[in-house]
């Protein structure tokens, strides 16, 4: 994490004035598309009064974790930032066009996110409860207006009982989304085969070949936009879909896998919801049997998160998986809470280290360190180590001199379509 004077050094989150900054130069230009979301964390005080103030700075840290995840899932590149503002607040912000009605369910799937368990502290922490307050620019308005407006948010909050999202413009607030409604037009897109993939790209770091894509899940739902990452899973956890999306991303992935050049892999994000099922592994091999795909071009990547439930279950359900030829990736290392054993206790062949691990290892000496540590780990236990987020080349560079075997970012590719994705190999659909 950086420290300079741009980014907030527990967090790795903007400054203040860096979130100014940037709000000025997006609104300079009259744009009014620029959406804010002030989130502030509830009962985060009695954290620090209970358990101190490293208990408290474990749960800032992943806390931005997780805003910045989100936004990473959600939004361009180019198009969104995220800041620590004070304390417990945090500003996310972003210029894509986005309807009111996607802002709101955004900022309740983000809610639904941050409440989440903070697991791996060193000692329990409560719950914490995040309250979000929406705005939209308006003409005319600079950061200090669009910023004003936001301060208002407590008081905003505290007058709504019972409820996490309010809008600061509330004669503009849009009419209330159907969840249900939401729900079961997901679960008519999975039957219908209507969620679409996209590919990230990734390359070897010895000689920028390219070695393989990670599967990206998409759904484009007729109010609310395209929708992916963290925002789609809770809605298919709230309708029960979680393990049938899987299935459907899977089945899709290696489908696509069989139009690819030999030898490119394909990486497929794995839930907490699918380890907790015992037939997981032998519902994998049949796909992969029924379509003829060989096992070692498949890579299953897993969270922390994904990994909090019956550990035992999920280490032998992915070492059969392994056993079978498919490699097992270890995600988000790096970012908030690391636990090293599950280094040694689960079958892994790969480690994914966060972006945020990048973040400001040209220019702080300690963040290298830090990186040069954990490749080493990694190396002395057999491990390959892909390195997330690269966007600039003197992170590709340092990944490279590190000892990083592979990376994806945005410095060579944005996520691509399948037909994208065949032109960038030489191939045709």
């Amino acid at each position: 994490m950086s420290a300079d004077d741009d980014h907030d050094l527990l967090t790795g989150l903007y400054t203040p004035a860096r979130a100014r900054e940037v709000l000025g130069e997006w609104l300079g230009v009259g744009d009014t598309r620029v959406h804010g979301l002030l989130l502030v964390l509830g009962r985060f005080d009695s954290v620090n009064i209970a358990h101190g103030t490293s208990a408290g700075d474990f749960a800032l840290t992943e806390v931005a974790r997780r805003i910045a995840h989100f936004g990473q899932d959600e939004f361009a590149d180019d198009a969104w930032f995220a800041a620590r503002l004070d304390g417990g607040k945090f500003l996310l912000a972003t210029r894509e066009p986005c309807s009111r009605e996607r802002w709101q369910f955004l900022a309740e799937a983000l809610a639904d996110t941050v409440a989440q368990p903070l697991a791996g502290a060193s000692v329990g922490l409560p719950q914490l409860w995040p309250h979000i307050a929406l705005v939209r620019a308006l003409s005319g308005d600079d950061p200090t207006s669009m910023l004003s407006r936001l301060s208002d948010a407590q008081i905003a909050l505290k007058g709504e009982a019972g409820r996490r999202v309010v809008w600061i413009d509330r004669d503009e607030a849009p009419p209330g989304i159907d969840t249900a409604r939401v729900e079961a037009e997901l679960r008519r897109a999975l039957d219908q085969g209507a969620v679409s993939l996209m590919f990230q790209p990734q390359f070897a770091l010895a000689d920028d070949r390219l070695v393989g894509a990670e599967a990206l899940v998409r759904w484009d739902q007729p109010l609310l936009g395209s929708i992916g990452g963290e925002a789609l899973l809770r809605i298919a956890a709230r309708a029960d879909l979680t393990t049938q999306l899987t299935r459907k991303v899977v089945g899709a992935a290696l489908k696509s896998v069989l139009k690819w050049p030999a030898g490119l892999k394909c990486s497929i994000n794995v839930t907490a919801a699918d380890l907790a099922v015992a037939r997981f592994p032998r519902e994998m091999l049949d796909m992969v049997g029924d379509l003829a795909v060989d096992p070692e071009r498949i890579t299953l990547e897993i969270t922390e998160q994904a990994l909090l439930g019956d550990l035992d279950l999920a280490a032998r359900s992915l070492g059969l998986l392994r056993d079978a030829g498919m490699r097992i990736a270890l995600d988000d290392f790096g970012a908030g809470f690391c636990n090293f054993g599950y280094l040694k206790y689960l079958p892994l062949d790969i480690i994914k280290l966060d972006r945020i691990m990048l973040d400001g290892v040209a220019e702080n000496p300690r963040d290298r360190a830090v990186l040069r540590a954990v490749v080493a780990l990694a190396r002395a236990l057999d491990l390959q180590v892909l390195a997330e987020g690269v966007e600039n080349e003197a992170q590709r560079q340092i990944a490279a001199e590190e000892g990083c075997t592979a990376y994806q970012g945005f410095l060579r590719s944005k996520p691509l379509t399948q037909e994208d994705f065949l032109q960038l190999t030489g191939k045709s659909g």
